[in-house]
This record gives C-alpha cells, sequence and structure tokens, in this order.
C-alpha cells in the first residue's frame, strides 16, 4: 500500500490506526519471532546433537554467533527503521526467517547449520525486536505500558506454544520434519501483516495516542495539563506525565543511565540465554523425559506472559528503576533456582518465577528506553543499546554449553548467571531519568 492510500486509510479507520500497528507486531511476536528463540532451539538440543553426534558446545555456538551478527547490523537497522518505518523490515525478516529454517530441515553437517541458524538468529534478535518494539512505542505514549504488556504476552504465548508444537512434530516424525513445517508456517504468516505498520502517527496527519472521546469532552481548562486549545491533552497526573523529551544519540551517549540500563540488559539477558536454552536438556541430564523436560520451557514461556501484565500495572506508579531492580531479583531467583532443581515441582516453579522476572524485564526496559529519550531517535539509540542485549544472550548459551561439556552438569553455570544479575538489580536502582540540557 502507497504511503497516500495508507493515510487516507489510517484517517478513515474506525479507532485509533495505532492499533492495527500493534496488531501487526503483536502477529508477528506470537506467529515469527518464536521460531528462533532460545525455548524453540532447546527442543532441538538433543535429537539434533546424538544424531549429528555433535557437543553442546558446538551446538550452542550457533546461537551465540547470531547474536553476534545481530550486534554487527543492529545500528544499521536502527537507523533504518528510524527512516522508513518498521513495515519492510519486519516482512523481510519473517520471510528470510522462515527460509533458514526450511535449510535447517536440510542440513548434514555443522557448518550448514552454522550457515542458516545465524542468520535467522540474527533476524531474531535485531530486525524484528526492533521493529516490533519501536514500531508501538512509535505509535503509543498514555498507553505504552499496556500496548507492551499485550505484546509481551502475544510473545510469551507464542513462545510457549511453539516448544511444544516443535517437540510434537519431532516425537511424531523428526527434528527434520519440525524445522520444515516451522519454517513454511512462519512465510505464509509472516509477511502480509507487517506491511500495515506505519513509521508514526505524525505520518498519517494523527495525533500520538489520543485520550478516549469522553475524556476531551470532559476536560476543563483548570485541570492538569489539559485547556480548551488542546482538549487531548493529559487531564490527569503530573503536568509532565506524558510529556515527550526527544534525546539524539550523541545527547543519550552522554546520561548516565543509557550506560547502566546497557549493563543492567547485558547480564540480565546473559542469564536468559544460559539458562533458557539449556533448561530443557538440564532435567533431561537430571533423568526426566524429554516431552516432561519440555514442560518447563512452556512453563517459563507461560510466564513470561503474566510477568508482562503483572509489572506494567505498576509501570505509571513506580518508578522504573524500582521495577527492574525487582525483576532482575526474580530472573536471578529462578536461574538459581532451576540449577538447584531436578524433579517436575521445583522446575516449574523456578521456572516460572524465572519467567516473570523476564517477562518484566522485556516490557519495563523497551518502556525505559521510550519513556527516558523519547520517539524521535529511539530506533537508533535502541540500535546501539540492543547490541549489549544482545552479546549477553550470544554469551551465556556457549558459556552454559561448554561449562556442560567440561563438568556433565548444568548447577554452575546456572549459579553464575543468578548471582550476576541479583548484583546488577542492585546496581540499576541508579538509572535515574535523565534530564534533558538545555541549548
Amino acid at each position: 500500500m502507497d504511503s497516500g492510500r495508507q493515510q487516507r486509510f489510517a484517517q478513515r479507520f474506525p479507532f485509533y490506526y495505532g492499533w492495527v500497528v500493534f496488531a501487526s507486531a503483536a502477529l508477528t511476536s506470537y506467529h515469527c519471532r518464536p521460531l528462533m528463540a532460545a525455548t524453540t532451539l532447546s527442543v532441538f538440543v538433543v535429537p539434533m546433537t546424538e544424531e549429528l553426534g555433535w557437543s553442546r558446545g558446538l551446538f550452542s555456538g550457533a546461537l551465540s554467533l547470531g547474536g553476534f551478527a545481530a550486534v554487527a547490523v543492529s545500528p544499521f537497522v536502527g537507523r533504518l527503521i528510524d527512516k522508513y518505518g518498521a513495515g519492510w523490515v519486519v516482512a523481510s525478516a519473517s520471510g528470510a526467517m522462515g527460509l533458514c529454517a526450511i535449510g535447517l530441515s536440510l542440513i548434514t553437517q555443522a557448518w550448514m547449520f552454522y550457515a542458516l541458524y545465524i542468520p535467522g538468529r540474527m533476524l531474531f534478535a535485531s530486525p524484528l525486536e526492533l521493529g516490533t518494539a519501536t514500531a508501538v512505542s512509535n505509535w503509543f505514549q498514555r498507553r505504552r505500558p499496556l500496548a507492551f504488556a499485550i505484546l509481551g504476552a502475544t510473545q510469551g504465548s507464542g513462545l510457549a506454544a511453539m516448544p511444544l508444537v516443535a517437540q510434537l512434530i519431532i516425537s511424531g516424525w523428526d527434528w527434520q520434519m519440525a524445522w520444515l513445517s516451522l519454517g513454511i508456517f512462519t512465510i505464509s504468516i509472516g509477511i502480509i501483516p507487517s506491511l500495515l505498520m506505519a513509521r508514526r502517527p505524525e505520518d498519517m496527519g494523527l495525533e500520538l495516542d489520543p485520550e478516549p472521546r469522553q475524556a476531551q469532552l470532559t476536560a476543563q481548562p483548570n485541570d492538569v495539563g489539559g485547556s480548551q486549545d488542546n482538549p487531548g491533552a493529559a487531564t490527569t497526573g503530573s503536568p509532565d506525565r506524558f510529556t515527550e523529551l526527544s534525546f539524539t544519540v550523541q545527547e543519550a551517549l552522554h546520561t548516565r543511565a543509557f550506560w547502566i540500563l546497557a549493563a543492567f540488559s547485558a547480564f540480565a539477558f546473559a542469564a536468559q540465554g544460559g539458562v533458557a536454552v539449556h533448561q530443557v536438556p538440564h532435567y533431561i541430564n537430571e533423568g526426566m523425559r524429554a516431552p516432561i523436560a519440555a514442560i518447563m520451557a512452556s512453563t517459563f514461556a507461560i510466564s513470561q506472559v503474566a510477568g508482562g501484565f503483572i509489572w506494567s500495572g505498576s509501570a505509571r506508579k513506580l518508578p522504573l528503576r524500582f521495577l527492574l531492580a525487582m525483576t532482575g531479583l526474580c530472573v536471578g531467583v529462578g536461574a538459581i533456582g532451576t540449577g538447584a532443581s531436578g524433579t517436575l515441582g521445583w522446575g516449574i516453579a523456578a521456572a516460572a518465577a524465572f519467567g516473570v522476572g523476564m517477562g518484566g524485564m522485556h516490557l519495563l526496559l523497551r518502556l525505559a528506553w521510550a519513556d527516558y529519550y523519547g520517539r524521535e531517535h529511539l530506533g537508533a539509540i535502541r540500535g546501539l543499546t540492543l547490541p549489549i542485549q544482545i552479546s549477553g544472550q550470544a554469551i551465556g548459551p556457549i558459556v552454559s554449553g561448554f561449562m556442560f561439556d567440561s563438568s556433565g552438569s548444568y548447577h554452575l553455570p546456572f549459579f553464575i548467571f543468578g548471582a550476576g544479575v541479583v548484583i546488577a538489580a542492585v546496581g540499576v536502582l541508579a538509572a535515574t531519568p535523565p534530564q534533558k540540557q538545555q541549548g
């Protein structure tokens, strides 16, 4: 759809067009992104390594290198999204990722696995994450916590469903059929809806995240933040509640919060990568059957959904840095608990704590970057911060994999990752919102 027709379509839409953009992002997050997620890959670890004769460290290396590839492309992708919008980026990434999965069904050598999984993981970690999160941030401000909570719910539901679907296909046929089926599904679902993502409401001649019609009609001149000349402005809360500051990349780099949030995300997502990829192999190593062990991966994913809603309810009431610290503690407890557990009951409890923490982490970090630094240069700013987060995700799996190869156990790496994120949770309390320096 060309820009003129899309603008007329958006202006005549019976409700806020931001929800169309959101629905497109949510559909991609549910159906496409989980394809190359760590939780999905975890159910392929045992059947692929046993049939192909690979070590766990070799297998995990592709996941880590895919993360490092995402680090390299993220700054470019972020600037591309700021300039042209997320639609074409997300559509192209979804199609290419589906093709990578189809190719994985045909591999026989390690180099073939690396050649296909690395770009697939890169697309998952960078264009699809940046595209969906930036699109939602650009269209929502007042309802941004709610939008991110629902987006996290759809993504978490997909993360819960896809490992189970993959395991069912593996149990009924083989791992090759699982990759082939999931790849075809991703291509068929992920391309067309993404093209409905417009860049920003201003491009469509629309107001950003407007107040409901009834709230506009009842706004009074003496309401805080509202006036007769601007009835759509915020009418409750502090005067600056929905005031948006706009930081350039250089300005953001000179704020303390930028580096603290970046470091915190590196520790948190190192724990996610180091534990999530290996949680199913850990429980199989502890004596569980593979279908039972896969329940932990789905519990972790489902708990992320609950976590998103739990933390979003406090996102406009408490400082984000306090909430981030609490999510870090949950992740740390979940990681250490996973390493210490070997039964179904304790495994579900640890996976739930881990998932609730990570669900909040995804939501609150996305919210913090948008709230702290504004929308105008958000893609470029996140294009610099996302590589730090991805580096943590990339290092975690390979560290756990090689430590397992040397010791025969996941207990020590899971404890190390858990302790690291607890320490980072204390440090993130210093990430106070940056102040815009005046000219």
